[in-house]
């Protein structure tokens, strides 16, 4: 067994606290470290930390100079969490408040539109610190949404706690020891929680309680745009194991001759390129299901001592036999699109056409080549090349890529609330903004995404990001071949 053991008490993970002297775990004693001359760090550590205790009165202050937080690093155990550690509690409250006033930062004098606190803000005088924090340095006018995950579901809790040993504080730690450390930080957590509730409705502050991943929602005072989309997202968000395919359309006429837009027929490697897309996702859906049966056959419900990623009791309750997943095409209105998924069974595929995943539509310019654009629209041309990003083509119907975002986001939501696989058969500017949101990327790079012809991406959501690969097709072999080093990057030329 290669995987390091994690005996209960032990480490989960590290803290690193502004390049500071180290501290080890509280079930071991401190060592203090010499600084450069010799000395130990703890009357300096002392001096440098007490205006934590001023601002966290709730905080008994420290017997000895050693009880400060004076740290370079800090053991992630369960026992960093207890509110009785009051060391590791005052390392916990300064890293909060650095990180929240980070946040702050970006808001008020880097340009930032959103930040996401992300913390475990289960006390009521944690809430009061961040709201009084907030309130004195951006006033009344920056809006706050608090949003809580609760699980009731004792099954569904294990379940989670389970997934959680994948994360990042138990990666490659004994999962039986690791699982008996977090159960016990969650004991620790729970002895404190103030649910989000009377306190928030009697001071006016919005919030979303989300329970038991979505079977229940309790929303109060949700108001404006950002609040109102953070809501319907996560009213329609989901961790279902399903894959998402995204692909370009098989060549077609107009890529033959080089001309953008349009609504050619496929050429003839188009047409082969999707009969062989039908065989590859026929086969690739079976092989999935396969996956997943074999998993579910090794997995226990309750779980097991040593089971890692038991199986949702949302999707495979004990003593169900797990269904096959549909599979869902989707296809812009275009006849390159249409025609690319011409090939597979209506019985078998739920298919569908809509005008989103159309592509960027080029107005004046539709069926011309670059070559001729940069000819006869030369101010145009330079446009586009200077900012491909918030480039609009001039003309009835003209497009941009901001446009091609706008339009996607009702298909993205659709996406994160769908429990089916899907296979999408779009265009370039569709792929881009799609892969880009999947893959976590910033808008800046959605306009230069390198989106080749007959090349099939594979997406599947996880609890901890998104499985990501790539796979080329290969006319030779009539089949497509996986590329373990793909990895998204710019289009080598600028007309792409």
């Amino acid at each position: 067994d290669q995987k390091q053991q994690l005996d209960p008490p032990q480490i989960a993970a590290r803290i690193l606290i502004n390049g500071e002297t180290p501290v080890d775990s509280p079930s071991t004693p401190y060592n203090s470290t010499p600084t450069e001359n010799g000395h130990g760090s703890e009357g300096a550590a002392h001096d440098d930390h007490s205006h934590l205790e001023a601002q966290f009165p709730h905080l008994e202050r420290a017997t000895t100079p050693d009880e400060l937080p004076d740290v370079d690093a800090m053991e992630q155990s369960a026992s960093f969490f207890d509110p009785q550690n009051k060391k590791a509690a005052l390392i916990r409250e300064q890293v909060a408040m650095e990180t929240l006033h980070e946040l702050l930062d970006y808001i008020l004098e880097d340009g930032g539109s959103i930040g996401i606190f992300d913390a475990t803000n289960s006390t009521l005088e944690r809430r009061k610190i961040i709201m009084k924090t907030i309130r004195e340095r951006a006033g009344p006018e920056l809006n706050v949404l608090f949003l809580e995950s609760r699980c009731l579901d004792e099954n569904l809790l294990e379940s989670n706690m389970r997934l959680k040993l994948s994360g990042p504080d138990y990666k490659d730690k004994d999962p039986v020891a690791a699982l008996i450390d977090f159960k016990k930080r969650v004991a620790i957590y729970e002895k404190n929680y103030v649910p989000l509730g009377e306190y928030e409705r009697q001071n006016k502050m919005p919030f979303i309680q989300m329970i038991d991943v979505g079977e229940e929602f309790i929303s109060y005072k949700i108001k404006g745009f950002i609040a109102a989309q953070v809501h319907f997202y996560l009213l329609n968000f989901n961790l279902a194991p399903r894959q998402i395919w995204i692909t370009r359309h098989g060549q077609s006429m107009d890529n033959v001759c080089g001309k953008i837009g349009g609504n050619s027929d496929l050429s003839d490697a188009g047409r082969l390129y999707a009969k062989d897309l039908t065989r590859f996702i026929d086969h690739m859906r079976k092989e999935w299901d396969v996956r997943q049966l074999d998993k579910i056959s090794r997995s226990h419900f309750p779980p097991q001592p040593g089971d890692t990623t038991p199986p949702n009791p949302q999707y495979a309750p004990e003593g169900q036999e797990t269904q096959q997943i549909s599979f869902c095409v989707w296809t812009s209105m275009l006849k390159r699109s249409i025609q690319t998924s011409q090939y597979f069974d209506d019985d078998e595929y739920e298919m569908k056409q809509m005008k989103m995943l159309d592509e960027l539509n080029a107005g004046d310019m539709e069926g011309m080549t670059y070559d001729e654009i940069q000819t006869g629209h030369a101010e145009e041309y330079a446009l586009r090349k200077q900012d491909k990003l918030h480039y609009r083509y001039p003309g009835a119907g003209g497009e941009g890529y901001l446009d091609v975002i706008n339009r996607l986001r009702p298909v993205i939501v659709e996406l994160e609330r769908m429990t089916d696989h899907v296979l999408l058969v779009g265009h370039r500017s569709v792929a881009r903004v799609l892969l880009a949101y999947f893959k976590g990327l910033s808008r800046e790079d959605v306009a230069d995404l390198d989106v080749p012809l007959g090349t099939l991406y594979m997406l599947e959501p996880k609890p901890y990001g998104v499985d990501f690969k790539a796979y080329e097709y290969k006319p030779d072999q009539q089949w497509f071949v996986e590329d373990p080093t793909y990895t998204l990057k710019k289009a080598k030329t600028e007309n792409a």
